[in-house]
């Protein structure tokens, strides 16, 4: 009988099932359940491969997909590097690109606001009055002649202005202030006409009633008063023999809030001015006055020896003040302070139709340019500055032969040497 179990018997070969020969080792033969290791794979050196989809195929040695090991592949951000292998660096960033791209970006702002601006303003001026309707004008000269006028307009007072303002209600407008701006190349005149200058008021048309009016002698605010800037125009260019190349024109109101919207005017007197009528009450020395103040102080004249002579002195030197401080970096670099400027300015003044904003900033320039001492302030060489009229009082007389010099001189853009007392 056989104590063996059954498919085993004697042989040495089946003792174990598979006899002693096998090329298994006896104990993994005698324990089945443990899994003999695998052999090492031999993989043949090979060059570093970038990172490669997870999904791409891999080497061509047909084991189908890569599993990343054998690409250099690193996970996670150790001690050896980024994606770029061991011992690579994140690459610097380009900071000459990126100043260029800044420096485009900056310019292209600029350059919309600047355009944007243009035509804002540009939108708002008022081109009211047509040269071309101004009769037998001179021949164009050398240089450019702005003519500046500062209106009694009440336009956009109310009777509470009125009264603060000491403006009065009187109907109508009245020239306040008169002076041809001259720039060339030998600087710039800024030349006085005083309002009750004795002057011929050429033939015209009443613009409303249709009415012919024949040639007079009167005061020259009369032409403002009786046809408006046009006639105003033509009356200057008839006794001065100069083309008035651009009109610019500001009332009460717009006068008073362009200084306000300009922070105020610094102004330093050399003695107290107090005048009832125009509201002046200042004392000596530098101050900052408002709009209602400045416009007190360019229409005081009762204190002054010579009446409006010494208010013309008085309306050049704040001129000159206002455009300085209006074209100032303080003013030009801040839109706070800009705008505003520009929305009063514009908003109040009249200008002609060919005025463009380059001929008003240049006219501003200019303006500053005299304060700078790049040119003169004058007055119209005077003959008689108490001549007695029949019937518009006393009046100015022009000193005919220094006048026409002067205005010769201008016309010919040449340096100015009949200089009348200022």
């Amino acid at each position: 009988m056989n104590d063996w179990p059954d498919r085993r018997n004697d042989a040495p070969e089946e003792r174990y099932g598979r006899g002693s020969t096998g090329t298994e080792p006896e104990g993994a033969r005698a324990m089945p359940h443990v899994r003999r290791p695998a052999p090492p794979r031999q993989v043949p050196p090979q060059q570093y491969r970038p990172p490669q989809d997870y999904d791409a195929p891999g080497p061509s040695d047909g084991r189908g997909p890569s599993d990343g090991y054998n690409t250099g592949q690193v996970y996670g951000h150790g001690s050896g590097g980024g994606a770029g292998g061991p011992g690579a660096r994140a690459a610097a960033p380009d900071w000459r690109k990126r100043i260029k791209i800044g420096a485009i970006a900056l310019v292209a702002t600029a350059l919309v606001v600047s355009v944007s601006t243009y035509f804002w303003a540009d939108s708002k001026m008022r081109r009211e009055v047509d040269l071309n309707k101004v009769a037998d004008r001179p021949a164009a000269g050398s240089g450019t002649n702005y003519l500046i006028v500062g209106s009694d307009s009440r336009e956009g007072l109310s009777d509470q202005d009125k009264k603060d303002l000491h403006t009065g209600s009187a109907d109508g407008k009245r020239t306040d202030s008169m002076m041809i701006l001259h720039t060339g190349d030998n600087g710039t005149t800024m030349l006085s006409l005083p309002r009750d200058s004795y002057v011929t008021i050429p033939a015209f048309t009443g613009a409303t009633s249709g009415k012919q009016y024949a040639q007079s002698t009167h005061k020259l605010n009369r032409a403002y008063s009786d046809g408006g800037a046009e006639l105003l125009v033509r009356t200057i260019e008839y006794n001065t023999g100069l083309r008035i190349d651009h009109y610019a024109e500001i009332g009460f109101g717009g006068f008073r809030n362009l200084v306000d919207a300009l922070g105020g005017v610094d102004m330093c007197l050399d003695k107290p001015v107090k005048d009832r009528d125009s509201g002046a009450d200042f004392k000596a020395g530098c101050q900052t006055l408002n709009g209602a103040q400045s416009l007190a102080f360019v229409r005081q004249r009762h204190q002054e020896a010579d009446q409006d002579l010494g208010r013309m002195r008085n309306q050049q030197k704040f001129l000159n003040t206002l455009a300085k401080q209006a074209a100032s970096p303080s003013t030009v670099l801040n839109p706070f302070r800009l705008y505003p400027v520009i929305g009063s300015g514009l908003d109040t003044l009249v200008v002609d139709k060919d005025m463009g904003l380059w001929d008003l900033a240049s006219m501003f320039w200019a303006m500053k340019g005299v304060t700078g001492g790049d040119g003169q302030q004058l007055t119209v060489p005077i003959g008689n500055p108490n001549l007695p009229t029949r019937s518009d009082g006393e009046a100015v007389a022009w000193d005919k032969v220094k006048a026409k010099q002067l205005f010769d001189q201008l016309k010919k853009d040449e340096k100015v040497t009949a200089v009348a007392p200022k």
